[in-house]
This record gives structure tokens, sequence and C-alpha cells, in this order.
């Protein structure tokens, strides 16, 4: 799962669900994004980049303000 999550490319966002079956999990969502959630390396491992299905932020150890901002920052860095 942690390898799966490194390899989310910077300035893009993915579901739990799409992690989940990545690792082939799929049946496993919540447990994913619970090891998504425990994730002692919040910037090294990008779990900022993990989103809820319907596309919402979800929750962030560090507050949800702060995840939309790493998300919108790797976004417009893209685009620059």
């Amino acid at each position: 799962m942690w390898q799966a999550l490194a390899a989310v490319p910077y300035g893009t966002t993915i579901s739990y669900t799409a992690l989940a079956a990545r690792c082939g999990l799929a049946h496993a969502v919540r447990a994913v994004a619970s090891a998504v959630g425990k994730n002692p390396l919040l910037i090294v491992l990008p779990c900022h980049r993990i989103v809820r299905q319907d596309g919402s932020v979800g929750q962030y150890r560090a507050g949800t303000a702060m995840k939309q901002q790493l998300i919108t920052f790797e976004h417009d860095q893209l685009t620059v």
C-alpha cells in the first residue's frame, strides 16, 4: 500500500477506492483509508493526494485546509 501511495504522481489526486484497487485490495477501502490516515510521513508519502470517491478532500492529520492547500499548490505548479 505504501508503494502505491508513493507512486501517485505530483499534482494529481486519486480516490481511496482507486488506491485500494491499485493495491489489489478493492474490497478493503476502509482499511486502506485507515492506513493512509496513519501515515507518519505526511509530505514524503503523499497522502494529501488521496481524496474521497466524490472528489471531496476528506480528512488529513494536518487539517483539511492544509490538505486542500497542498493539492492546490501542486496542481498550480504543473500549470505554470
